[in-house]
């Protein structure tokens, strides 16, 4: 089941990105690569500017994802589920609940470059690679220049009704 996370949930979400992100050794350049993949610092920062949901499966979070309007877009922020309960629909499931409170225009992420994994999941579900990525990185993402070079952005533009265009 799908929930609004709670600050209380700041442990759990923290595992949860971690276990997730180890799939990153060795896809992503060496000296972007580090663990944990994101302090806990820098998760409870996250977690004053956005919103996270997880999936819950008998009482325990399992995967998270989560999304900050900015600046007229959306973006997708931190969608991870634990290696062991991927494949089961749970990304797909959180990533259509983020699709339905889009209020913005359009609706992005970003990943690195290597992780073909993230790109063919946002591609299946009808987000397209765009070629101004270093602009957008830039203009909405407050990442190094180095993840800016070794990363792409995918979105999907909505239109008043929040149809894909």
């Amino acid at each position: 089941m799908i929930r609004i996370c709670q600050p209380d949930d700041k442990d759990r979400i923290y595992f949860i990105i971690n276990e997730a992100a180890k799939a990153y050794e060795g896809a992503i350049p060496a000296d972007c690569y580090h663990q944990p993949y994101m302090p806990i610092d820098e998760l409870e920062q996250e977690m004053k500017r956005m919103t996270f949901f997880g999936w819950e499966v008998n009482g325990e979070l399992v995967g998270v994802i989560g999304f900050e309007p900015i600046k007229g877009v959306t973006l997708i922020r931190h969608a991870y589920v634990l290696p062991q309960w991927q494949k089961q629909g749970i990304g797909s499931k959180l990533l259509n609940h983020l699709r339905g409170l889009v209020t913005t225009s359009r609706l992005l992420v970003g990943t690195w470059a290597d992780a073909y994994w993230a790109i063919d999941f946002y591609k299946k579900h009808g987000f397209s690679l765009l070629p101004d990525k270093d602009a957008l990185l830039k203009t909405y993402w407050g990442i190094s220049q180095r993840q800016i070079e070794t990363s792409v952005v995918l979105g999907i533009k909505y239109i008043e009704n929040k149809t894909k265009c």
